[in-house]
């Protein structure tokens, strides 16, 4: 994700392998983007390690992935500069519907 007026995205690695955390911030911060990830413990680690990124964003999962995507988008359009910001996006406990 960058921030511009546009949103795009951008996978860090390929499909059929996976890319070790450190080089998923890499490409991130060559690409000066923001990074979505639900591997929430090693990027908050992450963060803290390398506090000047373009911000990173850690979910929980959620099966809901358009009401994820709005809350996703509503926290973000929160914040002017992400730009070595955590965000926290979890999903609500089962018992209040998202929305």
């Amino acid at each position: 994700m960058r921030r511009e007026k546009s949103k795009s995205c951008s996978a860090a690695g390929n499909a059929n392998r996976a890319a070790a955390d450190e080089e998923v911030l890499a490409f991130a911060l060559a690409q000066n983007r923001i990074l979505l990830t639900h591997n929430r413990r090693h990027f908050v680690r992450l963060h803290r390690e390398f506090p000047n990124q373009a911000g990173i964003i850690v979910c929980t999962f959620d099966p809901n992935f358009g009401v994820q995507a709005q809350r996703i988008n509503k926290a973000v359009e929160k914040e002017p500069d992400m730009t070595g910001k955590l965000i926290r996006i979890n999903r609500p406990p089962s018992n209040q519907a998202a929305g």
